[in-house]
């Protein structure tokens, strides 16, 4: 491989690394009040028992 090759080789490998980082660090957590994950629990268990009923209609 010639050095041209190696050179666009390595700004690719770090461009790609830089950018996982960079999303990485400015990443944030959510911070959700009680009440709010409530909520989101109460979903997805509805959720979920609607996923339940159409496989046991489809079945």
């Amino acid at each position: 491989m010639s050095l041209f090759g190696i050179v666009i080789t390595v700004i690719a490998l770090g461009s790609i690394i830089g950018s996982v980082y960079f999303i990485k660090k400015s990443a944030q957590k959510f911070n959700l009040t009680p009440e709010q994950l409530e909520k989101i629990k109460k979903r997805n268990e509805e959720l979920d028992k609607e996923e339940e009923e159409e496989k046991k209609i489809n079945s």
